[in-house]
C-alpha cells in the first residue's frame, strides 16, 4: 500500500515588516556560521587509521606479517587504540609508488583518517607522504626509512619506527671490517632508494676493496648473470640486499650456482622469517645485521613472541615486531593526550617522547624522529626440531644514530 503524503499548508503572504525581520535573522545566522568557533580540544570518540603496505605480488608475503601483527595488537587490546575505538583501513600498494600515492590521497580525502601507518618499501613511502603532510596527519612508518626523509627532507609529521635504511647494512659493514678483517666485498642490491641506502651504509663502515657493485631492477627475479659476475670477481665476501621474493630467488640460485662454496654471503633483509621457509637449508649459517632478533631477552619481546606465535603459528619477523612497536607507540601517545587526537601539537610531542616499551629493548627517537637503537649480528640456524630460525651472535653497533640527523633542521 502506498501512503500519500499530506498536502502542504499554504504559507500566507508576508508583510513588509515580517520580510525585514526575516532578512535580519538570516544575516545574523550567516554571520554566526562564518565566525570562527574556538573550542577547547576534546577527546575524540574514535580513531581511524590508514594502513598502506604491499599485500600482493613478490612483496605480498611481507605484508601478511604487518597485517597479522596489527590485527593481533587490536584484538589483544579490545579493538581500542589509546582507549579509543579503532578502525583500520587497509590498502595494497602492490609495490607501486603511484598506487601508494593514490591510496594515501584517498584515505586522507575520502576516508578521513587520523593517522597513516605501514609502508614496507621506501619508494612507496616517499611517493605517498605529500598529501598526509599537507593535511597535518601523522605518518608512522613501520619499515621504510629512506635517507632523504632522515636528513634535509625530515618532517615533524613523520615517525620512522623501524630504522633508517642504512643502519643494518652499516652494522654488517662494521662486522666485516672490524671482526672478520675482510679485504674485498662484492655488493648487490635492487635499483631503488632503499637499495642505494643499504649499499651506502655498508660502505660507510667497510673500508676494504669493493670488488663490484651492481643494481638490478627491483622486479628482477633471475640473478644468474649477477652471480656469475660475483664468481668471476673472486671477492672475499658478497653482501646483498634482496627483499621479499627477490631474496628467495637469489639465495636459491646462489646455492645452486656453487659460488657460495668459495664466497661467503652476508645480507640484510634478504633472509628473514618471511622468506626463510621458502629458501630452506640453503640459508643455514648466513649472517646479517639486524635491529631485531626473536631471542632478544627482554620481557616485552618474550611476551610478544609468545602471543604472536600462539595466534599465528609462526615466529614473528622484524616486520611484525616493528608494527607491534608502532601500535604501542601510537597507543601510548594517545593515552598521553587523554584521547585528544585533534590537538596535533600535543599528539606529535607525545609521539616524539616514544611512551612505550619496545620489543627491541632500549628505544628513543633522535631529533629527526628516526630511532637510536642497537644493531646485532644474527645467524640462521636449524633447531633440534629441524625448524629454521635466528639467533643473536652479539651486538655490533650500540645506541646507534643514523648519519643524516645533522642535516635535519628539526631540533630537540
Amino acid at each position: 500500500m502506498t501512503t500519500r503524503p499530506p498536502e502542504a499548508t499554504p504559507t500566507p503572504p508576508s508583510t513588509p515588516t515580517h520580510d525585514a525581520s526575516r532578512r535580519v535573522a538570516l544575516k545574523a545566522a550567516a554571520a554566526a556560521a562564518l565566525a570562527p568557533v574556538i573550542l577547547p580540544a576534546r577527546a575524540a570518540d574514535r580513531i581511524k587509521i590508514g594502513f598502506i603496505n604491499t599485500f600482493s605480488g613478490p612483496g605480498g608475503g611481507l605484508g601478511k606479517h604487518y597485517r597479522d601483527a596489527m590485527d593481533l595488537w587490536l584484538e589483544s587490546n579490545g579493538g581500542r587504540m589509546g582507549g579509543l575505538p579503532a578502525e583500520i583501513v587497509y590498502g595494497d600498494d602492490q609495490l607501486k609508488p603511484e598506487v601508494g600515492k593514490q591510496l594515501a590521497d584517498r584515505m586522507v580525502e575520502r576516508d578521513r583518517i587520523d593517522v597513516l601507518m605501514g609502508f614496507n618499501f621506501s619508494n612507496v613511502l616517499m611517493a605517498s607522504v605529500d598529501t598526509p603532510f599537507k593535511a597535518g596527519i601523522p605518518v608512522l612508518s613501520c619499515n621504510a626509512g629512506p635517507a632523504p626523509l632522515a636528513g634535509a627532507g625530515c618532517n615533524p609529521l613523520l615517525f620512522a619506527v623501524a630504522f633508517q635504511n642504512d643502519g643494518a647494512a652499516e652494522s654488517t659493514g662494521a662486522y666485516l671490517q672490524q671482526q672478520r678483517k675482510t679485504d674485498s666485498v662484492f655488493l648487490l642490491a635492487p635499483n631503488y632508494q632503499a637499495g642505494k641506502d643499504m649499499m651506502g651504509g655498508f660502505k660507510r663502515y667497510f673500508k676494504g676493496k669493493i670488488a663490484g657493485e651492481v643494481y638490478p631492477a627491483l622486479n628482477q627475479l633471475d640473478f644468474a648473470a649477477e652471480i656469475a659476475q660475483i664468481g668471476a670477481a673472486k671477492p672475499q665476501a658478497a653482501f646483498v640486499f634482496m627483499p621479499g621474493g627477490l631474496g628467495v630467488n637469489f639465495v636459491r640460485q646462489w646455492a645452486q650456482s656453487g659460488v657460495g662454496a668459495q664466497v661467503p654471503l652476508y645480507s640484510v633483509f634478504t633472509v628473514d622469517h618471511v622468506t626463510l621457509k621458502a629458501i630452506g637449508d640453503a640459508a643455514v649459517g648466513m649472517q646479517m645485521g639486524s635491529h631485531y632478533v626473536e631471542d632478544l631477552p627482554n620481557a616485552a619481546n618474550r611476551r610478544f613472541v609468545e602471543v604472536f606465535t600462539k595466534k599465528h603459528a609462526y615466529v614473528p619477523s622484524e616486520y611484525a615486531a616493528q608494527t607491534w612497536d608502532a601500535a604501542n607507540l601510537l597507543d601510548g601517545a594517545i593515552r598521553a593526550v587523554n584521547g585528544k587526537i585533534e590537538d596535533k601539537p600535543a599528539l606529535l610531542a607525545a609521539l616524539r617522547r616514544a611512551p612505550f616499551t619496545s620489543v627491541r629493548g632500549d628505544f628513543r627517537f633522535n631529533t629527526n624522529q628516526f630511532p637510536v637503537q642497537t644493531y646485532y649480528l644474527r645467524e640462521v640456524v636449524k633447531g633440534p626440531s629441524g625448524a629454521l630460525g635466528f639467533v643473536t651472535r652479539g651486538a655490533v653497533l650500540k645506541d646507534h644514530p643514523d648519519p643524516y640527523v645533522s642535516q635535519c633542521p628539526m631540533k630537540a
